[in-house]
C-alpha cells in the first residue's frame, strides 16, 4: 500500500479511502466486519463514514457498525484514520441539521458515541451552510478540538470559494482550517478543475473523489449488459445514453491495456497530484479486492493524453469561461 499525506497535514493516509455508505442498508454487518478486516491486511487506514449513513433518520447505523468493529480490539482503532461527516437532518427539529455550533457540539458528541472512540480524526461538513457564519463554525470546531474530539477539519461538496471563504476565515482565527475536501471527481464529471482544484491547490487542501466511477458507469458497464450483467435504469441510463460513445471508446482503450475499466478510472484519480484518495465502496471482499488492483496500473503520458480525448476535461477559471 502507498501513503501520502492528507493535505498539507502530517497526517499519512493510505491511497485509497474505504467508504463505508453501504454499511447497513446493502452489506450486513458481518460482511462489513469481513470488509474492514480486508481493508486493514491490504494496509488501508483510511475509512470514511458519516452521521447520516444508514439512512434510518437520527440512528447513525452504519456509524454504530464501525464502532461494534473498533470494540472488538486488535488494533483496528488503532490503526485507522477514520473520518465522519455532519449536516444532514439527524432529527425532525430544527437544531439537529446544519453547522450551528450546537450541531456541531451535539453531532460530534452522538458521532462519538456510535464509534465508540474518544476522538475523530477528520470530521467533515458535508455541505456548505449558507446561512451559519464562518466565525461561529470555527469557533465550534476550535472548541472540539481543545477538548481532544476532533483532529482535522475537511469539507464536502463545497465551491471553490466557499474554500476561499472558509480559509480566510481560519487564517483570521489563527487556527488551521480545512485539511480536505471531499467532491464528486471521475473522468466523466470534472467540473472540480475549474475552481475547486486550483484552491485546493492554493490552499494545500486534499482532495478526496467520490463517486471515483460515476455510479458504476466506468465501471464497465457496456461490456456487462453485453453479458446481461447489468441493466441501467433512470439517471445512469440517461447517463449512459448521453456519453455511450465516449464509454465505449474508454473500454476499448481499457481492454487495449489488459486492464478491468473501473481499475483504470481509480488509476486515471491516482495520477492527479491534487488527489489524496479516491473513496471506494466495496459491497463485498472481492470488490474491494478488485479496486486495490487500481494501485497496480501506472498510466504514462500517452495513457494519460489518450484518456483525456475520451473524456476532455475543464480549463481553469476564468481561462474556462473567458479569454
Amino acid at each position: 500500500m502507498e501513503y501520502t499525506h492528507l493535505g498539507r497535514s502530517g497526517l499519512s493516509v493510505s491511497r485509497l479511502c474505504l467508504g463505508t455508505m453501504n454499511f447497513g442498508p446493502e452489506t450486513s454487518e458481518v460482511d462489513a466486519f469481513a470488509i474492514m478486516d480486508r481493508a486493514h491486511a491490504a494496509g488501508i487506514n483510511f475509512f470514511d463514514t458519516a452521521n447520516v449513513y444508514g439512512w434510518q433518520k437520527g440512528e447513525g447505523i452504519t456509524e454504530q457498525i464501525i464502532g461494534r468493529w473498533f470494540a472488538q480490539g486488535g488494533g483496528r482503532r488503532e490503526r485507522t484514520v477514520i473520518a465522519t461527516k455532519l449536516y444532514g437532518s439527524m432529527s425532525d427539529w430544527p437544531n439537529d441539521t446544519f453547522l450551528s455550533a450546537r450541531n456541531i457540539r451535539r453531532a460530534a458528541d452522538a458521532s462519538l458515541r456510535r464509534l465508540q472512540t474518544d476522538v475523530i480524526d477528520l470530521y467533515q461538513m458535508h455541505h456548505v451552510d449558507r446561512s451559519t457564519p464562518w466565525e461561529e463554525v470555527w469557533e465550534a470546531m476550535s472548541v472540539l478540538r481543545q477538548q481532544g474530539k476532533i483532529l482535522y477539519v475537511g469539507s464536502s461538496n463545497f465551491a471553490g470559494w466557499h474554500l476561499a471563504a472558509a480559509q480566510e476565515a481560519a487564517r483570521a482565527r489563527g487556527t488551521v482550517g480545512l485539511t480536505s475536501e471531499q467532491s464528486i471527481y471521475n473522468l466523466l464529471t470534472r467540473d472540480v478543475e475549474r475552481e475547486v482544484i486550483p484552491a485546493c491547490e492554493h490552499y494545500g487542501i486534499g482532495l478526496i473523489p467520490w463517486s471515483p466511477l460515476m455510479g458504476g458507469l466506468l465501471g464497465g458497464v457496456l461490456g456487462k449488459e453485453r453479458a446481461g450483467r447489468r441493466r441501467t435504469a433512470g439517471r445512469a441510463r440517461e447517463a449512459l445514453a448521453a456519453n455511450r460513445e465516449a464509454i465505449e471508446a474508454y473500454e476499448g482503450f481499457c481492454a487495449s491495456l489488459g486492464a478491468e475499466p473501473a481499475n483504470v478510472g481509480l488509476a486515471w484519480l491516482l495520477h492527479q497530484p491534487v488527489v489524496t484518495a479516491p473513496i471506494i465502496g466495496p459491497r463485498t471482499t472481492e470488490q474491494l479486492d478488485g479496486a486495490l488492483q487500481a494501485l497496480q496500473i501506472a498510466l504514462g503520458e500517452t495513457e494519460l493524453a489518450e484518456l483525456e480525448k475520451i473524456f476532455p476535461g475543464q480549463n481553469t477559471a476564468p481561462e474556462a469561461y473567458a479569454w
